[in-house]
């Protein structure tokens, strides 16, 4: 009966929906760190109406290039068993097992327990998108039939992204302008260690390592042509003609992309001012009682978006990623309900990668091709698992999958925890390790210079 009290009283914040927790954590985050109360409350509200800005603006993308998407499929003919049915299946599927019924008290008290033991510096407030970790245990509780080894794998899931998020927290300040917050989002956090292998080996390579070609870097050599809102009405026009759009649907996606280029990194700054003193009043707060201690809120990486080089690189990937379902040997998935949102699988390259587009666009490449082939993989249990938990599968699907759950986080925990306990004691090790290194990486960056060069060693 108290489980059951305590998962109810979670759901019903959960189905409150993100226009009232958001601004309600904010405020509540900003009493906390004794911020006035006027002032926690116009925080709050802030993020808020950032966030609606920034979920309206982001309708555009399913409104005008999910049809792109529809027409680039059937253009490129693919035959392909498995069907992507999107991150809302993948997260309806995993919210519905025994494992997601638990899962935003259960990562709270994890994340309370990482911060009391100062093992992070962030506060994941992003509940929507404990999915993520809602999916690993499902996978595990499915392949094991136990749902303490499903609890102990989201467990773990749950703090690889903490640590990952603490890491890159710098990075993505500096770039996008948004103190004192990091992203500890499941799936975007998987991508980090990937993009920072990838940024030492572009540095090895002349071209790329001489070379940095950013939106401010375009915009000086094409002037007027370079600005973000230019560079959208130009990719929106070229995608109309060729997907064979008329002069007026060619003029409407054109028109809406710019649209995208301009406004989205004006809702980020709204959302920025909302946070802003929020980060100061948590500065100040820590220093008083904590000499040398940081404090990161954890957010979607829906607010790295506001950058245009994600958006543009996050346009270009959607044929990229078709061309790459077709040449993969071992790919069955055919890329459709998550198509559309290639722009989230690269908001961690970006940062990483200092704004550079041509790096960003070959990291995001990599990862797509990397996400293809996880989310071939977890196929058969997704399929399984949608089963069990009497998901309605998409007109014609008889297997499905999601691009959003093509997690090489999830899949090592998943596979090394088939093994029962032997997989425990690895992904614990591994935990481990991950707690270390992250350390030490935190630990040089404190001592480095806090130039853009030095801060992603």
């Amino acid at each position: 009966m108290r489980v059951s009290v305590i998962t109810d009283f979670f759901q019903s914040i959960n189905d409150l929906g993100s226009m009232v927790v958001i601004p309600i954590m904010i405020a509540i985050v900003g009493l906390i760190f004794r911020l006035n109360i006027l002032k926690a409350i116009r925080a709050g509200i802030m993020v808020g109406i950032g966030l609606i800005g920034l979920n309206l603006i982001l309708t555009l993308i399913w409104d005008y290039v999910g049809p792109v998407t529809t027409i680039l499929v059937d253009r490129f003919n693919l035959n392909l068993s498995v069907v992507d049915a999107g991150w809302p299946a993948a997260a309806g599927v995993a919210f519905a097992t025994k494992v997601g019924a638990i899962i935003i008290p259960f990562v709270i008290v994890v994340n309370l327990l990482l911060l009391v033991t100062k093992l992070t510096k962030t506060v994941n407030i992003d509940i929507w998108n404990y999915w993520h970790y809602a999916f690993t245990g499902a996978i595990v509780m499915t392949f094991t039939g136990s749902y303490v080894y499903g609890l102990t794998a989201a467990a773990a899931h749950c703090i690889i992204s903490l640590k990952m998020a603490d890491i890159s927290a710098r990075r993505v300040q500096s770039e996008l302008g948004l103190p004192g917050i990091s992203i500890p989002q499941g799936f975007a956090i998987s991508t980090v260690p990937v993009y920072m292998l990838l940024d030492k080996l572009y540095d090895r390579i002349p071209f790329l390592k001489k070379r940095k070609i950013d939106s401010e870097m375009i915009n000086s050599k094409l002037g007027i042509l370079g600005e973000p809102l230019m560079i959208g009405l130009v990719l929106g026009i070229i995608i109309g003609i060729v997907i064979g759009y008329d002069f007026k649907q060619t003029m409407e996606l054109a028109i809406a992309m710019s649209a995208l280029m301009l406004l989205l990194p004006r809702m980020v700054k709204v959302i920025m001012e909302g946070l802003v003193p929020i980060s100061s009043a948590a500065q100040k707060f820590m220093e008083k009682r904590f000499k040398g201690s940081e404090f990161f809120i954890g957010l979607d990486s829906a607010v790295l978006l506001g950058h245009p080089t994600t958006i543009t690189v996050g346009i270009l990937l959607i044929p990229i990623t078709l061309v790459l379902a077709m040449i993969i040997p071992t790919n069955t998935t055919l890329p459709f309900g998550d198509l559309a949102a290639t722009a989230f699988f690269i908001s961690m390259a970006t940062p990483i990668h200092r704004g550079d587009f041509v790096r960003t666009l070959l990291s995001g490449t990599i990862i797509m091709a990397i996400v293809l082939v996880i989310a071939s993989i977890f196929a058969p249990i997704i399929t399984q698992t949608a089963v069990e938990t009497g998901f309605a599968f998409p007109d014609g699907a008889s297997e499905i999958t999601a691009l959003s759950a093509g997690n090489f986080v999830a899949l090592i925990i998943s596979k090394l925890m088939e093994l029962k306990i032997f997989g425990l004691i690895i992904v614990a090790a591994i935990v481990g390790a991950v707690i270390y290194v992250s350390n030490l990486f935190m630990k040089k960056q404190a001592v480095a210079p806090t130039n853009d060069d030095s801060e992603v060693q």
